[in-house]
């Protein structure tokens, strides 16, 4: 009798382990977050997809995950994620825990610049941003921590009604102490500008850009003309610049 029953158990564990294990995405959808919704779900909660997924009225595009059970008895969310909308893309291994900690590793991305996707981007910026960061850890919605390198490319800004080449930027990200807020060192790799400078992100949040900057002969009169509001030039014909803002 003891035998029948432990086989019993047994069987209903085993039962359970594989429904888990397939519990289709599609009886969790209710869960999503509001103003979050996704034209089709498919998979399982452990490897599953969203199509068309829409996210406070943006269209983010195509997800795919695959997640980890063990760190769920850690009492957090973690596992490989892929984002696909057009030509662009994010991808990297991300944790999230019940307080709201989002830690991002291996990430890398390819993206156009969209105000909507970052609403703290100047509306008359364009081009594409490119990531390939070891370390992202974001608290409470501010960035505290980054390691790895950010591009701009293709940069155009309009000013006074006519659009302006601006050039290609690297932003790199060395490890530092978790305690200390990121800061980058900024360089122009092409372009109309020579730029050097520093990018640090505050906790308030926000950020202080400050760095020199000097016209190339390729500069258009209209972009020697803004940087000539900055200014006299040093020595080494740049002017200083410093630029500071929250979100």
């Amino acid at each position: 009798m003891k035998r029948a029953v432990w086989l019993t158990l047994v069987a209903v564990l085993a039962f359970a382990i594989i429904l888990i294990a397939r519990l289709p995405v599609t009886w969790v959808a209710g869960a999503l977050p509001e103003g979050v919704t996704c034209t089709q779900l498919g998979g399982s909660v452990w490897n599953g997809t969203c199509v068309g997924l829409v996210a406070r009225g943006v269209q983010v595009g195509n997800v795919t995950w695959s997640l980890r059970a063990l760190p769920l008895l850690m009492g957090k969310a973690a596992g490989h994620i892929n984002v696909v909308h057009g030509t662009d893309f994010v991808r990297g291994d991300v944790e999230v825990t019940r307080s709201g900690l989002i830690v991002a590793r291996n990430l890398q991305a390819d993206l156009a610049l969209n105000p909507a996707l970052i609403p703290q981007l100047p509306r008359s910026l364009t081009g594409r941003a490119r990531g390939n960061l070891s370390l992202l850890r974001v608290e409470n919605g501010v960035i505290t921590s980054l390691a790895g390198q950010i591009e701009g490319r293709q940069l155009v800004q309009r000013i006074g009604g006519e659009n302006v080449e601006i050039g290609d930027y690297v932003l790199a990200f060395p490890p530092a102490d978790a305690a200390a807020e990121p800061v980058g060192q900024l360089r122009s790799v092409g372009g109309p500008l020579d730029v050097e400078g520093t990018l640090r992100l505050t906790r308030e949040p926000g950020f202080v850009l400050e760095g020199r900057v000097a016209a190339q002969p390729n500069a258009s009169p209209r972009l020697t003309q803004q940087l000539a509001l900055l200014g006299s030039p040093d020595a080494q014909g740049k002017r200083p610049f410093s630029l500071a803002a929250t979100f």
